[in-house]
């Protein structure tokens, strides 16, 4: 399918990069040739310089064969203009990146279709969302959610000393027993991989399972974590993703406190929010967040929107013993450098974006998309339909990609950690963890 992507910038690069490598034609627009010349060089896909609001620029781009146009500069105006200079046509769908919350309060006017789009991305409110649940979980680097929640998929950082150390997968399993909990990824020392039974679990790996949602206390015992109430949460930052999670964490009745260095906006805050404490001062003022007590919260997030300011203010709220931080990074090259400070939980609203945006390119039989944040991995979970050729199959004769591995199926809303004598029926949800070279070939074993 040809997609075109309207800005060059952290999120138009990232959903180019993982649909190149999925072989679509994609063609990335911009105004910036600077920022064109660097997409062109690291990535394989096409590059028209000129505005994506000028119909000729998207003419040239190939709009007229287009399956998907995907408005993501950093200018929400110009991203619904974009789509609007775009007459319907049947086959193409229209996706804009809008993070004014006026958009998304309801009433005729703002409606996504009266901007002539299909679906509109927040990718500040959905970097809350995905904030809000690390949170609650006390301990987890990645969390994702499936079938309502009932199955999740959750990063965890394996301590030192904890009872997962120094033992394989096997040894850990017929420890537990037949529990809906399974390793799917570990990643050590930058690299990601599919484990097996006789894989050994080392302190400092980075371990992804996924498992009911009433087995999660048990992978983070077995990672060395003990469970915690979240009561009391500071966040340094006057960002809209900062705003987004200090009303959730209203809703959700826990306490929250804001720390804002400019004047205005702390008066916006306090206007804003009913119910969260909003203080004056610096996110770097070791003084100042201890004197406010940020070493007695529950959690820190360091939501500034500055991702030098967010490193740094994390490491001062580790210094004063705050068990969970979070990290906002909008460039996505510091990810990998965050984990190697010891900054565990780094989320991106670049990559919540790009989770958003291809949970809708990959349409059809495909339920949810989850890209991580610094591995080549998905997680794509699909429903599988009643004409699909597997039904029927035991998976032991079903050839998956070397590097993908179906980690469960949900059938009548119950979790199965899947065996070499199980099969899929229609209906059932499978859900498939895989690295990016496998995932085009996992993703035609689905068809809708």
């Amino acid at each position: 399918m040809r997609i075109l992507i309207v800005g060059a910038g952290e999120v138009g690069y990232h959903v180019a990069e993982r649909l190149a490598k999925e072989l679509h034609d994609v063609v990335v627009i911009d105004v910036d040739r600077d920022r064109l010349d660097y997409v062109e060089s690291h990535l394989d896909v096409g590059v028209v310089e000129g505005s994506g609001v000028n119909m000729t620029v998207l003419e040239a781009a190939g709009i007229g064969q287009a399956g998907m146009l995907l408005a993501v500069t950093s200018v929400d105006e110009v991203n619904l203009v974009c789509c609007m200079s775009v007459p319907p046509r049947h086959g193409l769908t229209k996706v804009a990146r809008v993070s004014n919350p006026d958009f998304y309060r309801g009433g005729e006017a703002l409606r996504p279709s009266r901007f002539g789009v299909d679906l509109l991305i927040n990718p500040e409110r959905e970097l809350a969302l995905e904030t809000f649940a690390l949170l609650e979980s006390t301990a987890a680097t990645d969390l994702t959610l499936f079938a309502g929640g009932a199955v999740q998929l959750i990063g965890l950082t394996v301590l030192e000393g904890a009872p997962a150390d120094g033992r394989t997968l096997g040894e850990i399993g017929r420890k537990v027993g037949r529990r809906d909990l399974l390793a799917v990824a570990v990643e050590r020392d930058g690299e990601t991989m599919i484990p097996d039974g006789s894989t050994v679990i080392q302190a400092y790996d980075h371990v992804y399972a996924i498992a009911a949602e009433d087995e999660i206390t048990r992978a983070m015992g077995l990672c060395g974590y003990e469970p915690s109430k979240l009561t009391r949460v500071m966040i340094a930052g006057h960002s809209r993703e900062a705003f987004y999670l200090a009303k959730l964490l209203e809703q959700h009745g826990i306490e929250g406190t804001v720390l804002v260095a400019d004047p205005e906006m702390a008066h916006e805050f306090a206007v804003r929010l009913e119910q969260t404490l909003i203080l004056r001062g610096d996110a770097t003022d070791v003084e100042l967040l201890e004197f406010e007590g940020a070493g007695e919260t529950d959690a820190f997030a360091a939501f500034t929107d500055e991702d030098e300011m967010n490193i740094i203010s994390s490491l001062v709220a580790r210094d004063l013993g705050v068990n969970q931080i979070v990290t906002l990074l909008n460039r996505t090259d510091y990810l990998p450098l965050a984990r190697r400070i010891g900054l565990e939980t780094a989320v991106s609203p670049r990559i919540a974006a790009a989770n958003a945006i291809l949970q809708h390119v990959r349409r059809g039989s495909i339920q949810n998309v989850t890209v991580f944040k610094d591995s080549d991995a998905e997680v794509i979970d699909f429903i599988v339909s009643a004409d699909n050729p597997l039904i029927g199959k035991r998976l032991e004769d079903i050839e998956l990609p070397e590097h993908a591995i179906l980690a469960t199926i949900v059938r009548n809303e119950r979790m199965m950690i899947p065996r070499g004598s199980d099969s899929l029926q229609a209906g059932d949800e499978a859900i498939v963890f895989a690295l990016a070279d496998a995932v085009s070939e996992v993703t035609e074993l689905f068809p809708s």
